[in-house]
Order: C-alpha cells, then structure tokens, then sequence
C-alpha cells in the first residue's frame, strides 16, 4: 500500500509550538536528533506492507530519507488540498492503487507494527474510509499526561488517531462533499451543518454509541466508513504544545536506552 504523510504548514505566532519551531514547519522540529516527521518515515520504511511514501507540504530540497521509495510535494496551502495532491500524485504513479494510508507527520512515536496492524485490519474489506480512534483507558495508560481531547459517547470516551486508511478516488475527485469541507474548514458552525446539528446535540447529550456516531456521521456525508478501535495510544498521542513534545522526546529517548541496553 502507499502512505501519504501530511507535513506542511508553517507555525503561527499564537501557536503554542511557534518559538520551539522557530516559526518553521512544526514537521521539522528536532526530536532526538531528527526533524518530527523523520521518526514517521522511519517506521513507514520498516513496514513490511508500505511501497510508496508521498510527504506533502515540504520543499523537494528537505532532506529526508525512507527505505521505501519517497516523493515530496509541496504545501498546496491547507491539509485538504495536500491530501488531494498526494493522492493524486500516487495514481499518477500507480493508477492501479485503490486505497492509502494516511499518517500525520506528528505522531514520532509510531513503529511499524502499528502501520503494519492497520492495513492488515482493512484488508479485504470495502469502506471509502477507516479512521482509527483509541479509547481513554488505553490513550491514559499510555501517556497518562498527554492531556488529548475525547469524544464522549454513550458507550465509551474516545480520542481520534492521526493514522488512517482511505480509498484513493474519494480524495483525489472533486466531489460536492470535498468542496464543502475545504470551503468550511475555518468554520465550525458550517461544518456542524455539514455533519448535522442533531448529530452534534446527540453527541453532546452523550446519546450516541461508537456505531451509531459511525453511522449517523458516513450516512450524513454520503460515504462508507469504519472507525477501528486501536491497541496503539502511539497512534494518537500528536504533538500539539510544549508539553507533549517533552512527553514524546522522554518516551523516544526510553525506548532507545531500552534497544540499546538489549544483550547481542
């Protein structure tokens, strides 16, 4: 399968990462010794199911490296276009290709394991999208100080992942739908109207399960979508503020003392 890696997008000054960034690219901010979105790339390489990488939203000159054979494409000015770009770049290049993973360049923590668990869930199925979600149980034990956002449902409280799955035509065509989320994606109450307000009162009201709030939100945008419940709360732990960058650098930095302390 191919992965597109969204990148792009410089730091603002009232962004709580601006000074750490340097009013650069929060893509490029060093975690042990390598720019953020370099650890994503790392583990896409060791995956045994990716073929292609395509990072959007940096010069062609970054210098970044994969296993797997890597295109770079430049910032198309907000994430749904850079998403429209990739895929489109990934049939250009293979028209064959059906579906894409799809990883936020700020989850570091990411290994090949959960890359490689995600498209073995997908397989042989046929959904337009399956976007992972990770439950407060296992996102707190993990990172017990990460301080995510959750959907609270009727049945569960939920944080959404930064790594997905979807079928390439979805993104790559002008649908009606697709012109709609990029026209409101600075505002929220057009979106909500998208989505449907009933949806959000429900949603609010704690009235919805994980498979109606799935049901309910494809049905309103006119796809076919599954939510898959992820293991891996590395998944979802993004890095956002100051804070959670210091929890990822710890996290990386344990995980190196613990492979490198590993007898030969």
């Amino acid at each position: 399968m191919n992965a597109i890696v969204t990148a792009g997008g410089e730091t603002e000054p009232k962004q709580p990462l601006y000074e750490i960034a340097h009013g650069g690219l929060k893509s490029m901010i060093e975690v042990a010794g390598k720019p953020m979105v370099q650890w994503v790339l790392d583990a896409m390489g060791k995956s045994t199911e990716i073929e292609r990488v395509v990072v959007v939203g940096l010069p062609p000159e970054t210098d970044l490296v994969c296993a797997h054979p890597l295109v770079l494409l430049p910032d198309e000015g907000d994430m749904l276009r850079n998403i429209q770009s990739a895929a489109r770049e990934i049939l250009r290049i293979d028209p064959q290709a059906e579906y894409a993973l799809l990883s936020a360049s700020d989850i570091p923590a990411l290994r090949a394991e959960m890359i490689d668990w995600l498209i073995c869930q997908v397989k042989d199925v046929s959904q337009d999208i399956y976007f992972t979600v990770i439950d407060r149980g296992t996102m707190e034990a993990g990172f017990p100080d990460s301080k995510q956002t959750y959907t609270h449902l009727k049945d569960t409280d939920l944080c959404v992942g930064d790594l997905h799955c979807f079928r390439l035509k979805t993104a790559a065509e002008d649908t009606p739908l697709w012109k709609r989320l990029i026209e409101s994606r600075k505002k929220p109450l057009r979106q909500a109207s998208i989505l449907g307000y009933d949806t959000m009162l429900f949603l609010m009201l704690r009235q919805l399960t994980l498979k109606d709030a799935e049901a309910t939100v494809c049905k309103r945008l006119g796809i076919k979508g599954q939510a898959v419940l992820s293991p891996y709360p590395e998944i979802g732990m993004d890095v956002d503020k100051p804070f959670q960058l210091e929890i990822i650098r710890e996290t990386i930095a344990r995980r190196h003392e613990r492979h490198s302390s590993r007898p030969e």
